[in-house]
């Protein structure tokens, strides 16, 4: 079964860690570090904004591949693949701005970690044997 909506949202949520990773190589060329921060906040932030992109979007994506290949509603899979965009986006933005706590960085973390447990018990409702 093809899970085309997934893909999409997939493809989206691919090209927002390229234009995250190209800010880290921006950052490591312009303070010349390599590996690490180097002592730069601006870098640090940099990185942990890709950092938790790729700590949680993979298994989102798993979540939502999982449901769409189990033939869940369309309207789940727009809702919580556009929320998921939109909250990756918040967080990145507001980590960017400052370290300390933010409002995108806070309704960043929550909405992705609600597009995680919505999809979770959802798979689990529909696959419960």
């Amino acid at each position: 079964m093809p899970i085309a909506i997934t893909a999409f949202y997939a493809g989206l949520l691919g090209l927002l860690l390229v234009a995250l990773s190209y800010r880290v190589a921006q950052r490591r060329i312009r303070f010349k570090v390599g590996v690490g921060a180097g002592d730069h906040p601006e870098l640090e932030r940099a990185i942990r904004v890709h950092g938790n992109f790729i700590e949680y979007v993979p298994f989102t994506l798993l979540l939502l591949a999982l449901y769409e290949a189990g033939g869940g509603p369309g309207w789940v899979l727009h809702g919580t693949g556009i929320a998921l965009v939109a909250a990756r986006l918040a967080h990145a933005v507001g980590l960017t701005t400052s370290a300390g706590r933010t409002p995108g960085r806070f309704a960043g973390t929550l909405v992705t970690w609600l597009v995680i447990a919505l999809l979770s018990l959802a798979n689990m409702a529909r696959f419960a044997v």
